[in-house]
């Protein structure tokens, strides 16, 4: 993020173009499709390198190999055949479940069109009770504006005046002086679940659970934090809070060497004890 600003433009534009306009070729002909195959594979490798997408990569990287031609596999992998064995024959039972298959996505595959062409477009929705040629994407949106939820702890009898401290998490934001770690391809389910709590997500009962998870000191749960500022000791209350981050700006980071700038926009939830959520 500290980059010049040419550099994340020209970044834009090789994604979209490597996401919007290759992948019509990866139908075309040979070597034009194991081209178009090498440089979403280029894209994707990049993107696993540089982000947290879990398996997102990995299964886009399974997908686009299946355009990758037997010469240019040879190319890279001499010992594999230039020409592999083909069938002489294709059985016609075979070739009509492929054109039923065929003419089955086509049809199904109007309600998506007509989703995508739409002011009102829905992301991540299903037309069909087989879940088949869905409107999918990672992410059904993008704020522009990153908020993130605080969970803190005291061992103070009452919450007024209490000596907070901080839960960390292993990937999600929380101390502004620490860089963000990379964990791709494993999937920090929980860190997942709390991002998506701070983009609005309803709070939801394994919230609840895990806050009385920290009530109790219950070691599983400890384990899938970066650290417990308790030592495995129960604190008296909890509480969690809500901020609002940004990266740095290069000034910021030379003069305080923080990562992250943030500001609290108030309490998500209130100070909580054991008895109370018993």
């Amino acid at each position: 993020h500290l980059l010049p600003k040419p550099i994340h433009r020209m970044e834009v534009l090789g994604n979209h173009f490597a996401q919007l306009v290759v992948p019509f070729f990866l139908f075309a002909p040979q070597p034009i499709a194991a081209i178009a195959a090498a440089i979403v594979l280029l894209t994707q490798l990049w993107l696993f390198i540089s982000g947290n997408f879990a398996w997102l990569n990995v299964l886009s990287i399974v997908l686009v190999c299946a355009a990758v031609g037997d010469s240019a596999v040879n190319a890279v992998v001499p010992f594999i055949p230039a020409q592999l064995d083909a069938a002489s024959d294709m059985p016609t039972w075979f070739g009509a479940v492929v054109v039923a298959v065929t003419i089955l996505y086509v049809v199904l595959s109007w309600w998506p069109l007509r989703n995508l062409l739409s002011r009102d477009q829905a992301m991540n929705a299903s037309f069909n009770r087989w879940h088949l040629a869905n409107a999918y994407g990672a992410f059904g949106s993008v704020t522009r504006i990153r908020f993130e939820i605080i969970i803190e702890g005291t061992e103070a009898l009452t919450p007024d005046q209490a000596d907070w401290k901080e839960y960390e998490f292993k990937g999600k934001p929380g101390a502004v002086n620490r860089m963000p770690r990379q964990f791709a391809p494993y999937h920090l389910r929980l860190d997942w679940l709390m991002w998506f709590l701070a983009l609005g997500s309803p709070a939801q009962r394994w919230f609840s659970v895990l806050l009385l998870r920290l009530l109790e000191a219950d070691r599983p749960t400890l384990r899938l934090l970066r650290a417990d500022p308790f030592n495995g000791t129960r604190p008296r209350w909890v509480r969690a809070r809500t901020f609002r981050y940004r990266f740095t700006t290069p000034a910021e980071k030379r003069e305080t060497g923080d990562w992250w700038v943030r500001e609290e926009e108030g309490i998500f939830v209130r100070p909580v004890s054991l008895a109370s959520l018993r």
